[in-house]
């Protein structure tokens, strides 16, 4: 499957953003962290909920805060992206939060 099939220029999977971003070396222990629960989402309009599923879908504007090599990451989505580029790129799909 093409990586196209994962990406909507507004929304994209939770597996295939953690990974762009950078936060995983791979899609599958983005995945694998997934599955587990460890990631709380934060939605406009929506209550708070854990995302527990790759293909769950994310946009611009979600907060994503996870705990992740013994610290804290708060993160608000600012585009999804179209590929898994350099580290600078990956810095630009995201905004860190305080707190």
């Amino acid at each position: 499957m093409s990586d196209e099939a994962h990406h909507n220029d507004d929304h994209c999977r939770a597996d295939v953003w953690l990974w762009r971003a950078r936060f995983f070396k791979t899609r599958s222990m983005a995945a694998r962290f997934v599955d587990e629960g460890r990631i709380r989402l934060t939605r406009a309009g929506a209550p708070d909920s854990r995302i527990d599923k790759p293909s769950r879908s994310l946009k611009a504007g979600d907060v994503l805060v996870f705990a992740i090599g013994g610290r804290l990451v708060n993160v608000r989505i600012l585009d999804c992206g179209e590929r898994r580029g350099p580290a600078t790129e990956a810095r630009g799909l995201y905004e860190a939060l305080e707190g």
